[in-house]
Parts: structure tokens; C-alpha cells; sequence
């Protein structure tokens, strides 16, 4: 059998290429992708500014269905039995376990993360991305059995969205009463809504798209500032400080990918408050700054790549217990196909929709 994958020759300018299915290694899994979506990093990778990678597939929020087992995978990584048919999402990063960064207990940053997402279609075992109809996951990828009562689209969101922030919220160290500031109401920030509402959190969401905006209401934001309506970063600071009793927020988090509001964000914070920057992801895009503003409040800056991996577990625990309290369906617009990658592509980095979701037939 052949399978087909979405091969990026250069930004912004998308091929097919069909292969013949690899067979499942030891402690390999291969899968036919039901659902990938399209994540904002692919969007830095389709115009030019992801640092290294400028070619190859794409693709890592997904969900598959397992079609092969290699020796010895009888379990996911949470020791739960799988069989051929299941549904499973994998992280999409690898955890080698043996680097420098992996022997420290920080897996999601281990230098070989991206050891095989980062090579050409024609390498084997070909299917390194998910914008394609098949994907390999590979020995120290973890990877974990989808319940049944969460939906295709809403599974293939679960390995990057929602993993990301809710690793991101866990480090900043959110408690019950606080209050968070979500910059941006993207894919990112609407996960991150519904995870800081079920922490007890107060959540404010600052975005510049209505409807987004909108959406972000029903994910739990109890206050959301549209920078349209207050265009200065004075006004949209003035709102926060009304909101917070004149002390700013606990924490604030930036999904926007957008330098200028990781700037924006120390000021909305509190004197001693923790600042998590999830979305600004490309080198060398570089905004002004207020380092004496940062010292002399005492705010706490963490950056945040990839996740522990087994925070996948506990996302898609966190979407099986609340798939009926928040509409996590309608973060995605479900009307493309693999054909309509490119488009898909353009649609999301237009804002024309809030996440892309790919069904792949």
C-alpha cells in the first residue's frame, strides 16, 4: 500500500509525494491520520520564519488510527492496552531520554526532539509529519489511547494546544481565586481559558478578533478586552487594573506570537506576578522592552517550548471530563480536506478561521 504526504518544497509553495507504507518497527506504532490541525507553528514554518526548518512535512496536531504495532508495543505510555483500530495521539516530539537536557528531567526540551520531524519526505520512514494520510511514530514517542467520548477534531488538538498550556498554567503556579491574563484567543488561548477557569481562576482574554473574542466567553473568560475597542496599551493596562482591584494580574500568558505583546504583558502584571510566553516562538523578531519595569515590579519570566510529555495524558483527561462543559468543537473550522492544505494554511494565517482541522479521507 502507498500513502500520500503534503511536502512543503519551499515556504509557502506545497507538492504531494506518495510512498510505500513502512512496516511498524520495534516499540513503533503506524497509524492512518483521521484529523491533523493546523497549528501556529506551521504557520511560521509556510511563511519563511521557523529558524531551521524551510522544507519537508508538516503537520503534528493529530489523531490516528493504529493500522500496525511494532514488537513489543502491546501498551500507550499511561500502561492503558492498545490493539489495531484504536484512536491514539502522540506527542509530537521525541524524548531520547539520554541528552544532556532529557537526564535533568527536562523532556520538553530534549535535544533530539525534532530528529525525525526535521527530515525530507524521501527519508524513510517518509510519513515524518502529520499533513499526510499516515504517520509513524517512533520508539520514545509517547503516545496515548484517545477515550471514546472525545470527538476526531477535538483529539487532534489535544497534542499541542492544550498540552502546551496546560503545562504552561501548571508553571506558573495558578491557584484558586487568582487572576490570569490570556493574550491572544487563538486555538492556544481558548484551551487555556478552559483549563485556567477550571483551576477557580479569574481570566481575562485580550484579543483584537470579535468573534474569537466571543468564543472566548464561552470557554469561561470572565472579562475579555477587544483592541479594537480599546486600542492603547494604556487603556487595555486601565481595564486590567479596574479588574484586579488597582494590582494587576497573577499571571499573564502570550499566545499571540506576536513580539509586540510580549512586551505589552509585563505591564499588566502585578509586583511579584509570573509572566509565561508560550506563542512567540521565531528568533529575530524583536520588539522594545522595559527591563527596569520588570526588576522593579519583580515579575517572573518563563518561557515555555513543547510540554512534559505525559501532560498529553492529562489533556486528554482534561478533555473527556469537560467535553460537555466547553464547546471545544467550535475552535475549529472542520472544511478542509488533505487537497486543501495550502489553503488551509492561508486561511488560518488571515485569521480567516480560528484553527484549521484537516479530515483526511
Amino acid at each position: 500500500m502507498k500513502g500520500k504526504v503534503a511536502v512543503m518544497t519551499e515556504p509557502e509553495k506545497m507538492i504531494f509525494e506518495e510512498y510505500d507504507l513502512p512496516k511498524a518497527s520495534k516499540g513503533s506504532v503506524l497509524v492512518k491520520v483521521i484529523r491533523t490541525n493546523v497549528c501556529g507553528s506551521e504557520l511560521h514554518i509556510w511563511k519563511g520564519f521557523h529558524p531551521t526548518k524551510k522544507s519537508g512535512v508538516m503537520g503534528h496536531e493529530m489523531v490516528g488510527e493504529i493500522i500496525e504495532l511494532g514488537e513489543d508495543v502491546t501498551t500507550d505510555y499511561a500502561g492503558q492496552p492498545i490493539k489495531v483500530g484504536d484512536r491514539i495521539a502522540a506527542a509530537y516530539f521525541l524524548t531520547c531520554k539520554k541528552c544532556k537536557n532529557c537526564l535533568q528531567g527536562y523532556f520538553n526540551i530534549c535535544d533530539n526532539a525534532y530528529e525525525y520531524w526535521s527530515k525530507e519526505a524521501h527519508e524513510y520512514p517518509h510519513f515524518h509529519g502529520s499533513f499526510a494520510t499516515h504517520y509513524y511514530i517512533h520508539p520514545y514517542q509517547y503516545f496515548y489511547k484517545v477515550p471514546d467520548n472525545i470527538p476526531n477534531e477535538v483529539a487532534a488538538s489535544a497534542n499541542c494546544a492544550l498540552s502546551q498550556v496546560y503545562y504552561g498554567i501548571e508553571q506558573s503556579g495558578l491557584k484558586y481565586g487568582d487572576t490570569i491574563v490570556i493574550q491572544g484567543a487563538g486555538g492556544l488561548g481558548l484551551n487555556a481559558t478552559a483549563v485556567a477557569k477550571t483551576f477557580g481562576a479569574n481570566v481575562i482574554v485580550i484579543d483584537a478578533v470579535e468573534n474569537r473574542l466571543e468564543l472566548a466567553k464561552k470557554f469561561g473568560a470572565d472579562i475579555t478586552l477587544s483592541m479594537t475597542d480599546y486600542s492603547s496599551l494604556e487603556e487595555r493596562v486601565e481595564k486590567v487594573l479596574a479588574y484586579t482591584n488597582n494590582i494587576g494580574a497573577d499571571v499573564v500568558m502570550e499566545l499571540t506570537g506576536v513580539p509586540a505583546a510580549f512586551a505589552e504583558g509585563i505591564h499588566l502584571i502585578k509586583s511579584g506576578g509570573k509572566y509565561i510566553s508560550i506563542g512567540n516562538i521565531s528568533p529575530g523578531k524583536l520588539t522594545e522592552f522595559d527591563p527596569g519595569l520588570m526588576t522593579r515590579k519583580g515579575v517572573e519570566i518563563k518561557g515555555i517550548i513543547r510540554y512534559q510529555p505525559w501532560y498529553l495524558y492529562k489533556s486528554l483527561q482534561f478533555l473527556s471530563n469537560n467535553i460537555n462543559q466547553y464547546p471545544f468543537s467550535n475552535i475549529l473550522n472542520c472544511n478542509f480536506t488533505l487537497d486543501d492544505i495550502s489553503e488551509a494554511l492561508e486561511a488560518s494565517f488571515n485569521r480567516g478561521v480560528t484553527r484549521a482541522s484537516i479530515e483526511i479521507q
